[in-house]
């Protein structure tokens, strides 16, 4: 990538950069590798028979098809039902 981007990757300035894209690409992409877990269960101390919203989550990953990262918010509802 750094050669066809007219780089020369011999430079001093980007010896170690493959080394740090690899260390970044595996931070930003983290979330492909991992299962979700509901994160719901056992953050209420009281039981609910409606619809609960967690909101305001902060997010980010990594665009699989264009390698740029992105991020935000999200609000996940979920229903607790246990009495």
């Amino acid at each position: 990538m750094i050669v066809r981007l007219g780089e020369d990757p011999n430079r001093e300035g980007l010896a170690r950069t493959p080394a740090r894209v690899e260390k970044a690409m595996k931070f930003l992409s983290r979330a492909i590798r991992t299962i979700p877990k509901c994160f719901c269960a056992g953050l209420f101390s009281v039981t609910y028979d409606e619809m609960v919203i967690v909101k305001d989550i902060e997010m980010f990953s990594l665009c699989e098809h264009h390698l740029l990262p992105f991020f935000g918010k999200v609000h996940v509802p979920t229903y607790r039902t246990e009495k």
